[in-house]
């Protein structure tokens, strides 16, 4: 009877093994599901960003051809203003040229009419190094004045800054009102717009030109920046000189 047992050849634990490889087999078909929809949300997201990334940077590209169109414009505008300035300045020193008065010569006919036949000459060379002298110091005189009156030229910078605020609730109205109020001699602000950031954030850029010699650009980017409860940062998006 022993024997027989022995060598009976019977699987009494089969249904644990199928069971267990039929899970097996389950739960691996579920991973490459899975792994393929992880996969493809991930390549939906990317093309997502891909897409946000690309409107963005023509919204850039396009806000950054219109300021240089604003720069240009401006540039011609100064220019003309201080062409202009200069012609009304230099008008009243034109006459001044018509006040030499080159008709001291007329002393020679003297020689030919007074003939005394003294030294005759020697007396007419004195008087005419006087006359020429008297004429050359008018000359300078004039020169000089011309001189100083004419206009100096000033050295200019124009600006572009970029001012970004905290967050999306930031009163951006409000803010421009605030950068506006920081003034000096030598610093004329221009216009300005917003600019989309990410996230609903827009950040302010707005256009100044500065006097060189009166106003340091550390010093405006300072005063911008101690706006602390709208202004985050500020940064220079454009620097061009007048």
């Amino acid at each position: 009877m022993e024997v027989a047992l022995a060598q009976e050849k019977i699987w009494f634990d089969k249904y644990k093994y199928e069971e267990a490889e039929k899970a097996y087999f389950e739960n691996l078909s579920k991973m490459d599901d899975l792994a393929k929809l992880t996969s493809e949300n991930i390549a939906v997201e990317f093309n997502n960003r891909l897409n946000t990334l690309e409107t963005e940077n023509a919204s850039l590209k396009k806000d950054v051809n219109e300021l240089t169109e604003m720069m240009k414009k401006l540039n011609e505008r100064i220019s003309t203003l201080e062409k202009s300035g200069s012609a009304s300045s230099a008008k009243p020193a034109a006459p001044a040229p018509a006040a030499v008065a080159p008709q001291k010569p007329a002393s020679k006919p003297k020689v030919e009419d007074d003939d005394d036949g003294v030294d005759l000459f020697g007396s007419d060379s004195e008087e005419e190094d006087e006359d020429a002298k008297k004429v050359k110091e008018q000359r300078l005189a004039e020169y000089a004045a011309r001189k100083s009156k004419k206009p100096v030229l000033i050295a200019k910078s124009n600006i572009i800054l970029d001012v970004k605020p905290w967050d999306d609730e930031t009163d951006m109205k409000k803010m421009e009102v605030e950068v506006r109020k920081v003034t000096t001699d030598g610093l004329i602000w221009g216009a300005s717009k917003l600019v989309p950031l990410a996230y609903g954030i827009h950040k302010l850029q707005i256009s100044c030109v500065v006097e060189d010699d009166k106003v340091s650009v550390d010093w405006l980017q300072e005063q911008l920046e101690a706006i602390e409860d709208f202004v985050q940062s500020v940064d220079i998006a454009a620097f061009n000189k007048v």
